[in-house]
């Protein structure tokens, strides 16, 4: 849920974490299962509505750099944790990290799921068909995160 330019529902998601007394661990693998919980919305709405299957397929990729960056102690997560909140920037700058340390294709992810949060969701530019075509994109990301907390 979007109010005035906020995401409600991510700045909630946010406070919990922060004031709560899980490890960096514990954290990035709650933050993982929602990220998968997202994936499965979005792709169960795609053929319903495209403009809501795009924010949640972006959510999941968001939380899936959330998770990975806080997995690797990326100074992204920890600004992000003083912050009290993540900003594009600090996710942007996570992605770019994360593609240079764990797997190249975690940027060109981000890149696709942020063009489905921009032209999907907010400006409802994109159709089902052209959502459909980016969410193997996102189910890679997914698939990244979920393969690199595993082996930890």
């Amino acid at each position: 849920m979007i109010r005035l330019g906020i995401d409600v529902e991510s700045e909630v998601i946010d406070k919990l974490f922060n004031e709560g007394s899980l490890s960096p661990r514990e954290e990035a693998k709650a933050r993982l299962k929602l990220a998968e919980r997202y994936l499965r919305e979005g792709g169960g709405l795609i053929d319903r509505d495209a403009v809501q299957a795009s924010e949640k397929l972006y959510k999941s990729a968001e939380e899936a750099i959330k998770a990975l960056a806080i997995a690797k102690e990326l100074d992204e997560a920890r600004e992000a944790k003083r912050r009290g909140r993540w900003t594009l920037a600090l996710l942007d700058s996570a992605a770019k990290k994360l593609s240079e340390e764990i797997n190249e294709r975690i940027y060109d992810d981000w890149t696709h799921a942020y063009f489905i949060y921009v032209e999907g969701f907010h400006e409802a530019r994109l159709g089902t068909e052209q959502v459909k075509t980016r969410l193997k994109y996102i189910e890679e990301l997914i698939s990244i995160a979920r393969g690199h907390l595993n082996k930890q």
